[in-house]
């Protein structure tokens, strides 16, 4: 008798209230958007997808939206075309925004949500700024597609196939593909869930980590020509310019996961992208190993965030004056972790 009721405390293990709060508005609304953030990577496209459909499953309409277009690799996971860029005139019952730090980072998108009830804001970044009228933002967790699984599982939404690549694909690639130190025990257990449920990993493996187009190997071939080291090769950072795609024939979605290659040298402790946006509006991007230096501390000083070990920010102001307050703050940052 006791082991039975063990069974059942495991079964029915208690989550945080914020989730039964969630789903009664989901379930409230007939109309619904799903959002996330402006130049979408894995995790903010199959947390997306996953989510928009397990609600149309559950008798809703749905709209998925997103300031950019869904980068080529990722489009496997959008068969039916579902990720959409916003348009205006649509009222919703509710807005659910994923992997979404701050209202800012939804683009364009924030403009069209506007005539809506409650806005939903379900994240994992340590620097989201809780803008949302319900808030789950779960730090410790390393990817919002975990946080997404865990809802339609308490709600018992079935997680079909289809929903299984959307969301093995989210939490594949925001741990680096279970690589990175954020990566928990439970992760590996959703992770196998996932694929119990109909993920297809070789087909995600495939579309994901094995099928670049030919202007990334040419972008890659730049960074390995121009990346710099400093700091006693404890930094490593490059430039990329507008120039830089248009030689190469690439787009920004291409440059998507280019900072790992000078992250893994191995005397680099941080890694930073210098992107132009505009002649005087950069894009950094931050990666960091071994726990030493937080990156999201760096990036907040600059307007921005993101996790201790992956962070972003877009500063205004002369390129070459960024750079340099960037890379200051950088050695600061590695000097005071000694």
């Amino acid at each position: 008798m006791l082991n039975v009721e063990c069974s059942q405390a495991i079964r029915m293990k208690p989550h945080p209230p914020i989730i039964d709060r969630i789903l009664d508005a989901l379930r409230a609304a007939k109309t619904i958007c799903v959002v996330g953030h402006v130049r979408p990577d894995g995790d903010c496209i199959g947390s997306q997808l996953g989510l928009t459909l397990a609600l149309r499953a559950d008798g809703k309409k749905v709209f998925c939206w997103n300031e950019d277009a869904i980068p080529q690799k990722y489009r496997f996971l959008d068969r039916d075309g579902d990720f959409q860029k916003p348009r205006p005139g649509i009222k919703f019952d509710c807005v659910v925004a994923t992997d979404c730090a701050s209202f800012e980072r939804l683009g364009k998108a924030g403009a069209f949500i506007a005539r809506r009830k409650p806005l939903i804001n379900i994240d994992h970044h340590e620097s989201n700024t809780r803008y949302g009228d319900l808030n789950w933002v779960s730090p410790r967790d390393p990817s919002t597609g975990e946080l997404i699984y865990r809802l339609l599982k308490i709600a018992r939404w079935p997680v079909t196939p289809r929903i299984a690549d959307c969301l093995f694909t989210a939490v594949s690639t925001d741990t680096g593909s279970f690589q990175y130190p954020s990566t928990r025990p439970g992760t590996f257990h959703v992770g196998g869930e996932l694929v119990t449920r109909g993920a297809d990993l070789a087909k995600i493996c495939g579309e994901v980590y094995e099928s670049f187009p030919l202007s990334r190997a040419r972008l890659l071939k730049h960074v390995y020509g121009k990346f710099k080291l400093t700091h006693n090769d404890r930094i490593a950072w490059f430039w990329l310019k507008k120039a830089d795609l248009a030689r190469t024939g690439a787009e920004s979605n291409d440059t998507e996961g280019l900072i790992d290659h000078i992250r893994a040298i191995e005397p680099v402790v941080v890694a930073c992208v210098f992107e132009e946006i505009q002649p005087e509006l950069t894009r950094i991007s931050l990666r960091s190993k071994g726990g030493q230096v937080n990156v999201n501390e760096i990036a907040a000083q600059f307007g921005g965030g993101g996790h201790p070990a992956a962070a972003g920010a877009r500063i205004p102001g002369p390129p070459l004056a960024t750079q340099r307050r960037v890379i200051s703050a950088i050695k600061k940052a590695i000097n005071q972790a000694r």
